[in-house]
């Protein structure tokens, strides 16, 4: 398989978001559609309409808008890299340029947490950006939730839902 130049989506994230769910890096399927957690087996999706109640089946603008309405904004820790296919093992070390995540998260007076979607894209965050945080931002919570890929066929729907919890209590509080 060819390794590729990937770059990643922009930031989808109201003003007024609580919850910042970070990715590693959108895998073939999302960055082809320019849509994020477009692989049809990614249980983002179902799992945001479990969680905040955006409805799964709503065309992908109106979903991301529902999803900024609940206070939730999606992102990922890379902004571009090397790699050969979807899977976040494929990312070329050091090939990774971060997204400005921390500048993000200061102009987000709202933010009560950070969900890293996947181990992956924990290791991201630790690795380039909790560095950079501002000291306010440095307490706050950064859950790592395993990740909604379909490459993470072990965890069904149910228990991703209760893994993924803390994000809907955050909502809620």
């Amino acid at each position: 398989m060819e390794q590729t130049h990937c770059i990643g989506l922009p930031a989808q994230v109201a003003a007024d978001g609580r919850v910042l769910v970070l990715g590693s890096m959108p895998g073939v399927a999302s960055l082809q559609a320019a849509r994020y957690y477009a692989h049809p087996r990614n249980r983002f999706w179902p799992l945001m309409q479990a969680l905040c109640g955006v409805d799964a089946g709503l065309p992908y603008a109106a979903r991301l808008a529902a999803l900024n309405a609940a206070g939730v904004g999606v992102w990922d820790v890379i902004g571009q890299c090397q790699r050969r296919g979807s899977l976040d093992a494929a990312i070329v070390r050091g090939s990774e340029v971060a997204n400005p995540i921390a500048a993000l998260m200061a102009r987000l007076p709202h933010l009560q947490a950070v969900a890293c979607n996947g181990a992956a894209a924990h290791q991201a965050f630790v690795r380039f950006i909790a560095p950079a945080l501002a000291p306010a931002h440095a307490a706050l919570a950064v859950w790592s939730l395993p990740s909604t890929s379909p490459a993470n066929a072990a965890w069904p729907l149910a228990r991703l839902q209760a893994a993924w919890q803390p994000v809907a209590d955050a909502l809620r509080g």
